[in-house]
């Protein structure tokens, strides 16, 4: 007979792990909340013409290009929990997140109320990831994940364009929120380094 099937004896450990789990589960959703909060700020901080503005020592991009590209990848990744798979390869683009920031406010105000509403346990559903990492052609590759997973890839993703961001804002001298673009682990590395 294949034991597999028999229950378990549990362990004290057990459930102290599952707390663990659900307190992590916990830090990435806040986490998430927490950079699109930034972008709120990031929005209501910066004009229009600032928002919209080519610089030519970032590639010609504009602030609202780079904001566009975070929100698209929330946008694909909270649309996949309901499809089983995140598609980062067709995400819509939409030209009004990257030339009105009124409207990129508003959609990000939506994004951040879905993870509000979002249950701990939707962290551990199992999704496909499909995203283009070749120059080669072809299908895009697909991977099997979770999307707490890809909620973490957003979060991490959203820092580093959020660094992009903050040096177009710096080389236009623009206002930018305290420590918008820093990753929480500088932020955290520094101070430890100022307490010393």
């Amino acid at each position: 007979m294949n034991n597999c099937w028999q229950p378990i004896a549990l362990q004290p450990s057990d459930f102290t792990a599952r707390a663990d789990h659900f307190d992590d589960a916990r830090r990435i959703v806040n986490a998430a909340i927490a950079i699109l909060d930034q972008g709120e700020d990031l929005l209501r901080a910066l004009s229009a013409e600032n928002y919209t503005r080519r610089v030519p020592l970032a590639f010609n991009a504009c602030i609202g290009g780079h904001y566009r590209h975070c929100l698209d990848h929330f946008t694909s990744l909270l649309r996949g929990l309901d499809a089983d798979e995140v598609d980062y390869d067709h995400r819509e683009r939409d030209a009004r997140l990257e030339s009105q920031p009124d409207f990129a406010l508003a959609l990000t105000q939506q994004r951040r109320a879905q993870l509000e509403r979002l249950p701990l346990g939707a962290l551990d559903a199992p999704v496909r990831a499909r995203c283009e990492v070749s120059y080669a052609h072809g299908d895009s590759p697909v991977t099997g994940s979770t999307f707490g997973r890809e909620l973490v890839y957003a979060i991490a993703h959203a820092i580093h364009h959020y660094a992009l961001i903050s040096v177009m804002a710096r080389l236009m001298d623009a206002p930018l929120p305290e420590h918008f673009g820093v990753a929480p682990s500088t932020v955290a590395h520094n101070a430890k380094q100022a307490a010393r």
